[in-house]
């Protein structure tokens, strides 16, 4: 399941889940009320009836003076519940009948557990249908995104005949005229469309759970020398240590290569890209043009250059979060940026 489709998921749980809790929790706390109402009703018929024989083991009894209290209501004090009634031929005094605070409130506990009881049941069966309904929602969304990603994968294997029918017919064409700018550009642009290309696999496959070994230092040595051969102004400087890293190595190889060719792409003439790294952090420096906005550079299709499409760092940041790498940047305009990934969960 994909990030997006979990996050659907859980959203649409959450929602529904929480509404219907708080709507049955509010039901309840009704519920309790009326029980209790009714509990109190239910003391109060039982002191009357007892006040007629005096046969009740629960309530104890008392005499008080006639005109303190008002008969036949139930009175809720600190330290009990009580009555009073009237006595035949008294015209003082009248019967105080009441239960101890103690007893009263071991019958509301007893209220409630078994409405508490009765609650997490419903929330049981509330979380039930919230995943029933969560998944029913999600349906239509997984959909949706296999039938994207479907087409997407369709037209870049359609880029592949002619892709290769240009890069042939430039190959020759150069062959046959020599160096020529004009078949640079062209030469630039194919190679920004392969790019691109190998930019949408990556994000249309998830690579968690495709993990192996492989030493950073060798890695970066080789992804180094590819860059270099495309920016030969550039001046590209490592001091790296021998860290063994285990998670997706294409994934990781992406991330490196979208990063390298930024930092020598947006670089000045003859500038320098430096590669260090320092107690599980890797850093990628340039001397380039730095960037105005560095906090929107993830968002897809945002772009301070003519060149590019503005994907390849989204690419990057999703490819992270896959990976569960940290990454983070520093850049000031006119002076260059750094990039930092934290490779600490994947040593």
């Amino acid at each position: 399941m994909k990030k997006v489709e979990k996050e659907s998921l859980l959203k649409s749980f959450l929602l529904f889940f929480l509404s219907q809790t708080l709507l049955a929790g509010a039901l309840f706390f009704l519920n309790y009320q009326k029980e209790l109402q009714s509990l109190d009703e239910n003391i109060f018929s039982k002191m009357r009836l007892c006040s007629f024989s005096l046969q009740c083991k629960e309530f104890q009894f008392d005499f008080v003076p006639k005109k303190q209290y008002e008969l036949y209501k139930l009175y809720k004090d600190d330290d009990a519940l009580s009555a009073y009634f009237s006595i035949p031929n008294a015209t003082r005094n009248a019967l105080k009948i009441y239960l101890p605070k103690k007893k009263y409130m071991q019958e509301v506990k007893t209220l409630q557990r078994t409405l508490l009881l009765n609650f997490f049941i419903v929330v049981i069966i509330i979380a039930i249908l919230s995943v029933l309904f969560a998944l029913y929602a999600l349906f239509p969304l997984r959909k949706a995104l296999h039938v994207t990603e479907e087409f997407i994968k369709d037209i870049l294997h359609d880029f592949n005949t002619p892709l290769a029918t240009l890069r042939l017919n430039v190959s020759m064409l150069k062959s046959e005229t020599g160096e020529n700018t004009k078949i640079d550009r062209i030469e630039n642009s194919v190679q920004n469309i392969l790019n691109l290309q190998s930019n949408l696999r990556s994000y249309l496959h998830s690579h968690v759970a495709q993990k192996e070994l492989f030493d950073l230092k060798s890695l970066l040595e080789k992804r180094v020398s590819l860059i270099d051969n495309s920016y030969k102004d550039i001046d590209f400087t490592m001091n790296v240590q021998n860290i063994q890293l285990n998670t997706n190595k294409d994934a990781f190889s992406r991330i490196i290569d979208n990063l390298l060719s930024n930092a020598a792409k947006y670089n000045k003439k003859n500038g320098k890209v430096y590669i260090s790294s320092h107690k599980n952090i890797l850093e990628i420096e340039d001397t380039g043009k730095g960037i105005q906005n560095a906090h929107r550079v993830f968002e897809r299709f945002y772009k301070e250059q003519d060149r590019g499409i503005g994907i390849g760092l989204h690419i990057v940041k999703k490819l992270c979060d896959e990976l569960h790498i940290d990454i983070s940047l520093q850049s000031e305009p006119g002076k260059g940026t750094v990039f930092r990934l934290n490779l600490q969960n994947i040593i």
